[in-house]
């Protein structure tokens, strides 16, 4: 197998190793991002939902930049939402302030029971700049 060209976010990568996954992985001029959560620079979780999502949106854009990406290169979106029913208009309600303007990503909006003490994660593909011509 390959090596996997990893993109690390700067001040973050202990919480990687730790946990045993790459936040970031570029192949064939896309990057694909693990999910991300509102985590506290130490792992835990932002306790307020909508700081908590624009924390998940922060360490998102802090790895897309680590790839020379913005959140204009994704085009791909996935979101786990935690009780969906009753959170989802005050988390959607944050994403526009990352979103940008139309045209937007796909997007596959899932609810779920449990994420670890979260209540919303995203990830994403998003096109290397490299690539940006192709």
């Amino acid at each position: 197998m390959a090596q996997r060209d990893v993109v690390f976010p700067a001040g973050r990568q202990a919480l990687y190793e730790r946990n045993r996954y790459s936040p970031a992985v570029r192949s064939n001029g896309l990057l694909f991002v693990s999910g991300q959560v509102g985590s506290r620079e130490d792992g835990s979780p932002e306790p307020d939902l909508e700081k908590q999502v624009r924390r998940a949106f922060d360490n998102l854009n802090a790895i897309l930049a680590a790839a020379g990406c913005t959140f204009d290169d994704v085009i791909d979106a996935t979101v786990f939402i935690v009780d969906a029913e009753s959170t989802f208009e005050r988390i959607w309600k944050v994403v526009p302030e990352y979103w940008g303007k139309a045209p937007h990503p796909t997007l596959t909006a899932v609810g779920v029971t449990w994420l670890y003490g979260f209540g919303f994660e995203i990830k994403v593909i998003a096109k290397l700049p490299e690539a940006a011509d192709s």
